[in-house]
């Protein structure tokens, strides 16, 4: 059986890869939207892009959510609640990933084939990509592939200062891609032919969530400089508990700089200010509370309860 601190590094990995493939996805999905060619869309279409945006938000809200448990919930430590929360993130993650994609092919599916061909080609893919994603693993698992269910609440193994450092570091990567994409959607958007359009509200907007992203950016870059630079590449709980600050605070500024842009492009689709602020700062708040007052909450929780690990040790 593999040791802990290996199944979260690669529960870790395996996170970062979901990430990487969704980014490529986020940031076509909010430069779409600028683009000439899509006032020529139907509605319907222009409204499948909307949802499959907001829905891809949820699912790197999901995936990154690790992280922030990770540094806030168990000190950085390894133990079997963080690696089943990893585990149930993912899992979760990839639902709206999968629709999100679908609703990609529709789009596109739709413009060249049409609206019933957009429609069976977009739900054929979500189709597939939910057999992969659950229905193979589900099979494998009633099959008896799944390992023995290990106790949520264990007693943590005293992960060594090496792999702390190792798995902070990989939080900071899971994080990044989706900052550079937006980062990247952000710079285009201002060159595009559609952006002068803009309400000179959501130009302002905009602007203040490329400088947010700009500085999340910056700061999941900081701990590399740092370990580097300050420390010559030394290993010292100083540092993951620096790099555990950076991870947390570039994580909240690229929330803002997501739900920001949201609102840009759900009043360019819709007209209204009313709901895309509605819902820009309804999916903020879940993100936010998600990450930070969940994690917050069972931090809070463990604190109150130290024996709990040691009674659930001694009785197994």
């Amino acid at each position: 059986m593999a040791a802990l601190k290996d199944k979260l590094q690669n529960a870790l990995d395996e996170a970062r890869i979901l990430i990487l493939g969704g980014q490529a996805l986020l940031g076509v999905e909010l430069r779409s939207v600028f683009e000439t060619g899509f006032k020529s869309l139907p509605t319907i279409s222009r409204y499948a892009v909307l949802l499959g945006l907001t829905l891809m938000i949820a699912t790197l809200g999901l995936l990154m959510a690790p992280g922030a448990h990770h540094q806030l919930v168990e000190r950085g430590e390894d133990t079997q609640r963080l690696h089943r929360f990893t585990t149930l993130t993912t899992g979760a993650g990839l639902l709206p990933l999968g629709i999100s994609l679908g609703l990609s092919l529709f789009v596109v599916g739709g413009r060249i084939l049409g609206l019933p061909g957009g429609i069976i080609l977009g739900s054929a893919i979500t189709l597939v990509a939910l057999f992969f994603w659950y229905v193979l693993e589900l099979g494998k698992r009633r099959s008896g592939g799944q390992a023995a269910k290990q106790n949520p609440d264990r007693a943590p193994e005293p992960a060594a200062l090496k792999d702390k450092i190792r798995h902070v570091l990989t939080e900071a990567r899971m994080v990044l891609p989706g900052a550079q994409a937006l980062l990247g959607f952000q710079f285009l958007t201002v060159l595009s032919e559609s952006f002068p359009d803009l309400p000179p509200a959501s130009k302002w907007i905009h602007l203040s969530a490329l400088m947010l992203v700009c500085l999340s950016t910056i700061l999941l870059m900081t701990p590399a400089a740092y370990h580097r630079i300050a420390l010559a590449g030394e290993e010292t709980e100083d540092f993951h508990r620096l790099a555990g600050r950076f991870l947390l605070a570039a994580m909240a500024l690229l929330a803002c700089g997501m739900c920001a842009d949201l609102y840009v492009v759900m009043r360019k689709i819709t007209g209204s200010v009313g709901w895309s602020a509605g819902v820009a700062v309804f999916l903020l708040l879940l993100i936010l509370a998600f990450w930070f007052g969940y994690s917050y909450f069972r931090q809070q929780r463990s604190k109150q309860s130290p024996v709990t690990s040691e009674r659930v040790g001694s009785v197994a």
